[in-house]
């Protein structure tokens, strides 16, 4: 598995070696995804899907061919869901269904079992369903381990783009004209929401949402080859900082933080997504002033609040009850990681009968209120998809909901003292930023040849949209550092809002929960004084926007030099490493925490690797502390680190002037 673990920590590096068969193995799986809704392109991978047994030889899997057996069984006894077909991963069958081909491709013993599984069930299983099991099978299996998944902004595009764009798209196709087609964001001046629009309707912030899903799948278990470590608190805090980012993003658009959602009270917002399925009609719309009510088949809203009384009891209590009845304590710096498995609810969780899938049924729950008794036979809604669920402003809603119980938990744990927090004999004596804290947004460009249909004498055009995006400036952080030993340090830094939305400002305990993590990184210092730089490009919480599928085809076919970046997806876009700002200067204070490095790291030499720490290669995440420490507990009394040496606070402005770089 190469999962970088949350949000990452360190770019892979660009130079890495890559051998013939990753350059290979990376083809195979482009021209799998490529075109889904039509033939195979390459013409050997058309041969093996017309010639491969998944169950002539069960020798080639790890599980006897169990897994194989069950998925050629459901398909002779006509089982599986028709192609040309909506699919939906909160859909109980269609993940049944998904998660048999996942099963068979992680227990193939080789490449070529794998890709012909894959080549073979592509040609006879829900497009949908065949997707999502190969971009999990990818990111999950040494086998795949260099693979470079393409967006899937371009491999299934209609969830990400206007309905209207769409259909330019086919006319192009029809007239044989190629076009460039101008996508907007949904809504208009008069909704008060479309001013953040372009952070939750953002391909790459969809792209992070989904790829997390996928690293951390709330459907996972051990024996599919290894345990997802902290897969819980991971869970809260990517969340988390989604939460605190978008109220960032209100701060710099003149709106409040975003209120949370209440079972029993209205979901004012609603949502027209402007999009449609390929197959099975247009995303449903919500109109404001919405009264939840039961879904059919789901959940009861009586449900849930009864779900949420029982989580907010054991975090009151210090301890959960498993399903044998034992107490397990949460009480403690690691309780935040049962609390999440919990929560979401993931198979880690230890009572799923008693704590319910608080998250995953709301989604549920949310997506189907515009039809949630079945009456229009509607489709899913945007939430009921982790690649389009942010676009709806109830989403950060919803998971404001989900934070505040996180934070009730947080808030419960004994506040960190000053013993617990310096690092004796360092000292930061300053910081400062390097160049202009300036966002701007420029128009990106992305291909819709998968968005329409192939059809015999007729060929493909260029096709593309483009749509706004945020990006910034380069900047760098500069820490003067001084250490009376030569050691291992831990640098974080963070950012938050200096004042509120009325103008106040912030309390170090208020400000420190909508902390942005800007960077997580280790250094070597030395004794005496340590001048450390680190530039916007090296954060290790970000990634660099994944590639187009052209773009991979051409590095695949130039050797695969440079593939090696981007084989995370997991973290933020660079791009989006500053909230957007405003023409005053939106004030956020940066704080730096400079931690024993030594006592944090739970694998070695991570000042020295910058190829990254793999979860396969380790097993556990590379930082013993918790998300977001030191800021993670309730400060009562913001001295005990105003008083630390190893902790500073500056106050910054980000810009920005109404740049718009426009398409060429």
């Amino acid at each position: 598995m190469k999962v970088l673990v949350v949000l990452g920590l360190v770019a892979a590096a660009a130079f890495q070696v890559v051998g013939a068969d990753d350059v290979q193995k990376q083809k195979d799986i482009l021209y799998l995804v490529h075109k889904i809704y039509g033939d195979i392109q390459d013409a050997d991978l058309k041969a093996t899907a017309n010639s491969f047994d998944p169950v002539a030889d069960l020798g080639i899997y790890s599980d006897g061919g169990a897994a194989a057996q069950r998925l050629v069984k459901d398909l002779n006894d006509g089982k599986l869901l028709q192609q040309k077909h909506w699919f939906s991963l909160f859909n109980t069958r269609h993940r049944h269904e998904a998660l048999l081909l996942f099963d068979v491709l992680i227990h193939c013993n080789d490449w070529a079992g794998f890709v012909g599984n894959a080549a073979y069930f592509r040609q006879k299983m829900n497009e949908g369903e065949f997707v999502y099991a190969v971009y999990v099978a990818v990111i999950h299996s040494p086998l795949a381990e260099h693979v470079v998944l393409p967006p899937l902004y371009e491999i299934t595009p209609h969830p990400f783009t206007n309905s209207e764009v769409i259909e330019e798209a086919y006319r192009a196709k029809q007239t044989q004209t190629p076009g460039k087609f101008k996508s907007t964001f949904t809504g208009t001046k008069k909704n008060p929401e479309q001013r953040v629009a372009y952070f939750g309707e953002d391909i790459g912030l969809n792209t992070h949402h989904v790829t997390w899903h996928m690293e951390f799948p709330f459907w996972w278990d051990d024996k599919y080859g290894h345990h997802l470590d902290r897969k819980g608190e991971n869970f809260f805090w990517v969340h988390h900082q989604l939460t605190v980012r978008f109220d960032a993003e209100r701060l710099s658009n003149y709106l409040d933080p975003v209120g949370e959602l209440q079972w029993h009270k209205e979901i004012v917002e609603g949502f027209a997504p402007h999009t449609t399925y390929k197959y099975g009609g247009q995303f449903p719309t919500r109109p404001d002033n919405v009264n939840f009510e039961d879904v059919d088949g789901v959940a009861r809203i009586r449900d849930m609040t009864i779900i949420e009384s029982r989580i907010r009891d054991a975090i009151a209590h210090g301890y959960i009850v498993d399903s044998h009845g034992k107490h397990i304590d949460i009480n403690n710096e690691r309780g935040i990681d049962i609390l999440g498995d919990i929560i979401e609810s993931s198979l880690y969780s230890p009572n799923v009968q008693y704590y319910g899938a608080l998250h995953n049924t709301a989604h549920i729950v949310l997506g189907r209120q515009a039809d949630p008794h079945g009456k229009y036979d509607l489709p899913p809604g945007v939430l009921e998809h982790f690649e389009t669920a942010t676009r709806d402003p109830s989403f950060f809603r919803l998971h404001k909901y989900m934070d505040n119980i996180f934070k009730e938990h947080k808030d419960t744990l004994t506040p960190y003292t000053k013993a617990d927090l310096e690092f004796a004999g360092v000292s930061i004596d300053n910081v400062a930023v390097e160049g202009e804290l300036e966002t701007y947004f420029e128009d990106f460009e992305y291909s819709l040849i998968n968005a329409v249909d192939d059809a015999e004498g007729i060929q493909d055009v260029a096709i593309s949209t483009y749509v706004p995006r945020l990006n910034h400036k380069e900047f760098t952080i500069k820490l003067d550092v001084k250490s009376d030993a030569a050691r291992l340090a831990t640098v974080r830094i963070f950012a938050w809002p200096h004042k509120d939305n009325n103008g106040i400002e912030y309390t170090f305990d208020e400000g420190r929960w909508n902390a942005i993590e800007l960077d997580k990184f280790w250094v070597s210092l030395s004794s005496g004084s340590n001048a450390i730089e680190r530039k916007s490009t090296e954060s290790g919480v970000t990634v660099p926007d994944v590639p187009s599928i052209q773009t991979l085809f051409d590095k695949a076919a130039a050797g695969g030099a440079g593939l090696t970046e981007y084989e995370s997806a997991t973290g933020l876009p660079n791009r989006f490493l500053l909230p957007k700002g405003n023409e005053q200067g939106l004030e956020f204070d940066l704080v730096v925490a400079v931690t024993d490095g030594d006592a944090d790291a739970a694998v070695a030499d991570l000042h020295q690797n910058t190829d990254y720490n793999h979860y396969g290669a380790h097993g556990v995440y590379p930082d013993k502390k918790p998300h977001g420490y030191p800021l993670d507990r309730k400060v009562p009394d913001e001295r005990v680190f105003e008083e630390l040496s190893n902790f500073k606070r500056i106050q910054v402005k980000v810009f920005n002037h109404g740049v718009h770089i426009e398409h060429s």
